[in-house]
């Protein structure tokens, strides 16, 4: 009998992934353990039972803990990234409409990530790996902040850069009072659009 179409067309084995797509299966293992278990339970060791592989694969696309947690944070953060540019793209050209649009957005992001990459960054906290990715992907966000509320502001691009490094961190850390329980999604965003609001009005051009 001769072979089917299907039969003459090479097939990966049952259970090979390419490479990328065995990463991004560890990386979802990874999260899915962090919430059921906290970020405590992961290891690699621990990984490789749950995602159904060796341990030596984990230590191949990971080679440490911290690198794990590292590349988790640094997935965590892309997706919130990407979350938050959706909106920006339909910013009303006033103030008060921007601040609210980029507030919403950014407590908004903490949300849809379920508090993980609180939990991952408390893993990482004081290690090495990251100070280096925290520089790294501040940077973004500063970048982000800055595109979007120089239309509305004054300062010499130093200083709004400044500016921006300071709402980022007033955004985390009201972020974290939100997940904790202590406001509402939605008086952490007024509250952080008032900051946002208050900041252009007060600047002036000098940096």
């Amino acid at each position: 009998m001769p072979p089917s179409p299907d039969s003459a067309a090479p097939k990966r084995p049952v259970g090979r992934l390419a490479k990328a797509e065995r990463r991004r299966q560890l990386l979802d293992t990874a999260l899915v353990i962090i919430r059921e278990e906290g970020a405590d339970r992961l290891t690699l060791g621990h990984l490789a039972t749950r995602a159904g592989v060796s341990k030596p694969i984990t230590y191949e696309h990971f080679s440490t803990r911290a690198g794990l947690l590292t590349a988790l944070y640094k997935l965590l953060d892309e997706q919130q990234l990407q979350a938050l540019r959706q909106p920006l793209l339909s910013v009303q050209q006033n103030v008060k409409d921007t601040a609210d649009v980029l507030a919403t957005a950014y407590i908004h992001c903490s949300v849809d990530t379920g508090g993980e990459a609180h939990a991952v960054r408390a893993a990482l906290s004081g290690s090495e790996e990251m100070g280096v990715v925290q520089q790294e992907l501040l940077a973004g966000y500063v970048q982000l902040f800055s595109a979007t509320l120089a239309p509305h502001s004054s300062l010499a691009p130093a200083a709004l850069h400044r500016y921006c490094v300071g709402l980022v961190g007033a955004g985390e850390a009201l972020s974290v009072l939100m997940l904790s329980g202590q406001c509402s999604e939605r008086e952490a965003a007024a509250t952080f659009s008032a900051l946002i609001q208050g900041g252009l009005r007060a600047s002036s051009p000098q940096s």
